[in-house]
């Protein structure tokens, strides 16, 4: 691992001295740490992966076009958050289950008041989930589930009686993605990780609520028509964003880009 921006003793010298060498846990969790928050602030991140060609996903999952590091990093990005949201057909697709406790991160977590793992949130308007999952039955924290006020109230009780937090943050049954940030962040949860999908990331770019994006530049080619990173509608003006982090290994590129 190597990085390429911001240039510091990190920086990989001409001769490639570094380029090889893994970086640890703790230098990973110092370079994606989270800005210092003022009090009730949130940030909220994404952490996406795309192919060269733009592709999100192969054969329906981000895991084909991963690699490992970039599962480390995924790992760190989850160790670091209060919280990390999830769209319903990403937690059906990639087989969601609870966050774990890691001791890597057990005393960084102490240390910014945070709990043993992250809690997961997964936005649905329908509450088609199966609910007899690890996932909502034996989390570590509980798991909470964002929906909107109209959300049919047989699959509302059915996830309260599984033990998962139902949260109302949107008037109909759609999920408002502005109000689901702050609800969370009314809960505690001010360090935000997004997955994705590619729709529930585009309603957050949308909403203009996401404050970072982690992007890994996968280099591999795919073609076919697999999603973007980001879908859905448009915005009207693109959302400019400045560069943060970029780092390298074995071909990919690790980026950090965040809000002007």
């Amino acid at each position: 691992m190597r990085r390429l921006f911001p240039v510091t003793d990190q920086t990989s010298s001409p001769s490639g001295a570094t380029a090889d060498r893994e970086w640890s846990l703790d230098e990973l969790a110092e370079a994606y740490a989270y800005p210092e928050l003022a009090p009730g602030a949130h940030w909220l991140r994404a952490n996406m992966v795309s192919t060269l060609d733009g592709a999100a996903q192969h054969d329906g999952r981000s895991q084909p076009i991963s690699g490992e590091t970039d599962m480390r990093i995924f790992g760190t990005l989850r160790a670091l958050a209060d919280v990390v949201i999830a769209g319903a057909e990403t937690v059906r697709q990639e087989g969601y289950r609870p966050a774990r406790a890691r001791e890597a991160f057990a005393a960084r977590r102490v240390a910014a008041g945070q709990g043993p793992a992250p809690a997961i949130a997964v936005v649905t308007a329908s509450l088609d989930l199966d609910f007899t999952l690890p996932l909502f039955t034996s989390p570590l924290v509980p798991t909470l589930v964002l929906t909107g006020a109209g959300a049919p109230s047989d699959r509302v009780a059915e996830a309260t009686a599984a033990g998962a937090e139902v949260v109302v943050a949107g008037e109909g049954a759609a999920v408002d993605p502005a109000r689901a940030v702050r609800e969370l962040a009314a809960r505690g949860l001010r360090r935000q990780l997004t997955e994705g999908g590619p729709r529930l990331l585009g309603q957050f770019v949308a909403a203009d609520a996401l404050d970072e994006l982690c992007l890994t530049i996968s280099p591999m080619l795919t073609a076919g028509d697999a999603q973007r990173i980001a879908g859905g509608p448009s915005v009207t003006v693109p959302h400019r964003l400045v560069p943060a982090s970029v780092l390298e290994e074995a071909g990919f590129l690790f980026t950090s880009y965040r809000r002007i």
